[in-house]
């Protein structure tokens, strides 16, 4: 078992070319590989795996196949982490032998286990090196395909592979300055599930809201393009970390806009939301 510290972003196509430019000429930046990517993902036709916040997948890269499986993910230090175990395989069919007994697993009939959605793309990876840190940063660009429909797939990924997770954030903060993007607390299967019609729950924003919460809410809004449910919710920590960070008045006009009802991705192309949303999640982490 593997556990994944990251950050994800969300970024137009028409700006990730220009945030891979600038990474790129980075002095600390090693450009890897290029490849397409096939990723089916399974479930049980009652969504008991999206129940307990579980992906399991098969990829196909080339000609090699690996199956993973990921458990529900925590925020830790401003960043995202999650237990995954990988198998490879032979071909694109299920290793059902690897999950029998498996504890996230237990009670589920793997027998009843089907393809559900794809998510397909080509990832462009670079390496980030320097004497504090080693980062993978991933650049996704493709689409999700459940039943006849689509959506496209634009994501920037900062896995921490040595070295303390603040490396991400900062690194991620530095893209922020040059294209807008989005820090999204969203996975990839969470998206095709919502593409196939089969979306969680919509998390509360009940009582103080956490710099966790808020993020999250934020995502949760954006995947659903729904306005941000904050009514009598208690934004306090929220505007006192912003405070610590010198965003007082940003957080202010970002609260108001989304009290009025405007849309998170409406906001995103402004700028300001990734910039602010990096900020908080890097001065929350104490």
């Amino acid at each position: 078992m593997g556990k994944e510290l990251e950050i994800k972003l969300s970024v137009e196509n028409q700006y990730s070319a220009t945030a891979w430019q600038w990474l790129e000429q980075r002095p600390e930046a090693r450009p890897e590989s290029s490849k397409p990517l096939r990723n089916i993902y399974f479930d049980t036709p009652d969504g008991l795996l999206n129940h307990r916040r579980v992906a399991l997948r098969v990829r196909q890269a080339g000609d090699r196949f690996i199956q993973t499986l990921k458990s529900q993910g925590e925020f830790v230090e401003g960043v995202h982490r999650r237990n995954e175990w990988e198998w490879s395989l032979a071909d694109a069919n299920l290793g059902m032998d690897l999950l029998v007994n498996h504890p996230v697993l237990e009670g589920l009939d793997t027998d009843t286990l089907q393809p559900v959605f794809e998510t397909n793309f080509t990832r462009r990876t670079l390496l980030l090196e320097d004497k504090n840190s080693l980062i993978e940063v991933a650049f996704d660009s493709g689409e999700i395909l459940a039943g006849g429909d689509r959506q496209p797939l634009s994501e920037i990924e900062f896995e921490l592979k040595q070295g303390q997770p603040v490396e991400l954030l900062r690194w991620a903060g530095a893209v922020s300055k040059v294209v807008p993007v989005f820090l999204n607390m969203v996975s990839k299967a969470e998206q095709g599930y919502h593409l196939a019609g089969v979306a969680g729950p919509m998390p509360k924003a009940d009582g103080v809201v956490s710099v966790h919460g808020f993020l999250e809410l934020l995502s949760a809004c954006w995947l659903r393009r729904v306005p941000m449910p904050i009514g009598d919710s208690d934004l306090s920590e929220i505007e006192t970390v912003a405070e610590a960070a010198g965003l007082k008045s940003d957080c202010q006009r970002l609260i108001a806009k989304l009290a009025s009802g405007v849309l998170v991705n409406d906001l995103i192309d402004e700028g300001s939301l990734g910039k602010f949303q990096l900020a908080i999640a890097h001065n929350a982490r104490a």
